[in-house]
């Protein structure tokens, strides 16, 4: 069986509604496209495990899968924290512009540490604007932190790392393994993935809405953050069917919890960057030991070869570097950085991760032998970036009261509406037995 290492076929599945997110590029395809190879997978899986006696026809509703790349949940009658700190955000420097991601503690700590000035954004951009934007990058990502200049893609294509990441595949299979899938008796046609363990060590955003779409199929995922982590503003949105644990594994107790969970789970999912895992004590010889069985999918910001294998990064910082924002400066006549519509970089990474791990699954299944599949935001980048735009029907902006399902979704931070789900497959449909919650709210076990 052939693993996943591209877009679907588009003869493979059908599309329902209609519209465009308005961007220089592809969003609304890409959007489209790898919501299908969700879709398409799991019809091969369902195949292939006795679950259906043919591949269900997949369709995508054109619409609800871009809306579902921006955020799926509207809260009733509250709001949600901002997303963004007060000094994150782009700054025109002496030579250009430069973007600092200063959501978490040490990342804004790092910024101003090297910029020596106050944390406000009249103060930033005064000490942003004497300097030259590479130097700066260098001297953030030095000290801890995470930036990035705005390049064209030319210079993007002609850098190291744009040359490595280009010459990367999509999704990289890698470390082989024997594998035996555990028997799961309650899986279905209905809920093919019903009492599939997931643990999920990812953070913003695409890892999240991996493990949120495997949710949707009934498998149980349990996520596992440091303790006192917090993402506000985008854990309503990823934490959806998930039960969030936390645990310290710097310290041996929970160690020793967590290598429980791992010998018992039958996927795992990180976003740690290259040697980060290794660096606590579960390198992969480690993880093969304890759980020889797993199968495992990983992503990072910047690609798995090049300089900068092992830097920090997020979306909107690799559509800085990857010429994205400045494509988009020149086709909206902008003279700032113009990012896409939504992070549509972490969200089509983490449906074909999400993809990956049902592809794997299936050759486990099939053959008792499975790879790990890596993935990258920066080589999602030049996928994107090889689509043609379209600009057919409607431009789509915003969520409407006919895209949300009409039930409640009681979260743990109030009631809200979540947008109806984007892919179906025949009769069967996503959705998800918990209601989005907080971290920590759960405790670190599995329930089965």
């Amino acid at each position: 069986m052939t693993l996943l290492a591209a877009l679907p076929d588009p003869a493979s599945y059908a599309i329902t509604g209609s519209g465009h997110r308005p961007s220089a590029f592809a969003v609304t395809g890409l959007a489209t496209a790898s919501v299908a190879a969700v879709g398409v997978e799991l019809a091969r899986y369902m195949k292939v495990a006795g679950l259906a006696p043919r591949a269900p026809e997949v369709t995508v509703d054109q619409r609800l899968a871009a809306l579902w790349f921006g955020y799926s949940f509207r809260p009733a009658g509250w709001e949600m924290p901002s997303l963004w700190d007060p000094i994150a955000g782009d700054y025109p420097c002496a030579d250009g512009w430069i973007r600092l991601h200063t959501n978490l503690p040490h990342h804004r700590a790092a910024a101003l540490q090297v910029l020596g000035c106050e944390g406000t954004p009249e103060a930033v951009r005064t000490a942003v604007s004497k300097w030259d934007g590479d130097l700066l990058e260098r001297e953030i990502v030095a000290a801890g932190g995470v930036s990035a200049t705005m390049r064209s893609r030319e210079l993007w294509l002609s850098h190291p790392q744009g040359q490595a990441v280009g010459s990367e595949p999509l999704v990289q299979w890698t470390a082989p393994r024997d594998v035996s899938p555990r028997a799961r008796p309650e899986a279905s046609e209905a809920r093919p993935l019903a009492g599939l363990k997931v643990l999920d060590l990812t953070r913003v955003l695409a890892g999240p809405i991996a493990t949120r779409t495997l949710a949707g199929f009934g498998a149980e995922v349990l996520r596992i953050d440091p303790p006192g982590w917090d993402e506000p503003g985008v854990i309503p949105d990823i934490s959806l069917g998930k039960r969030m644990a936390m645990l310290d594994l710097r310290k041996d107790p929970d160690r020793r919890r967590f290598e429980t969970l791992l010998a018992k789970a039958d996927v795992l999912v990180h976003g740690y960057r290259p040697g980060a895992l290794a660096g606590l004590g579960y390198d992969q010889a480690t993880r093969d030991r304890i759980a020889p069985n797993r199968i495992e999918s990983t992503l990072n910001a910047y690609g798995w070869t090049g300089p900068w294998v092992r830097r920090r990064g997020f979306d909107s910082l690799v559509q800085m570097s990857a010429g994205i924002a400045d494509a988009g400066r020149i086709w909206a006549g902008a003279e700032k950085p113009t990012p896409l519509p939504v992070q549509a970089l972490d969200h089509a990474t983490g449906y074909l991760l999400a993809a990956a791990v049902i592809s794997a699954l299936s050759r486990a299944t099939e053959t008792g032998k499975t790879p790990q599949a890596r993935l990258s935001l920066a080589r999602t980048a030049e996928l994107l970036a090889s689509l043609r735009p379209s600009q057919g029907g409607p431009s789509i902006t915003q969520a409407e009261a006919q895209d949300y399902a009409p039930s409640r979704e009681h979260s743990g931070w109030g009631p809200g509406l979540r947008l109806k789900p984007p892919l179906a497959l025949g009769e069967t449909g996503m959705r998800w037995d918990l209601p989005a919650d907080k971290c920590g709210s759960s405790e670190p076990v599995w329930t089965s």
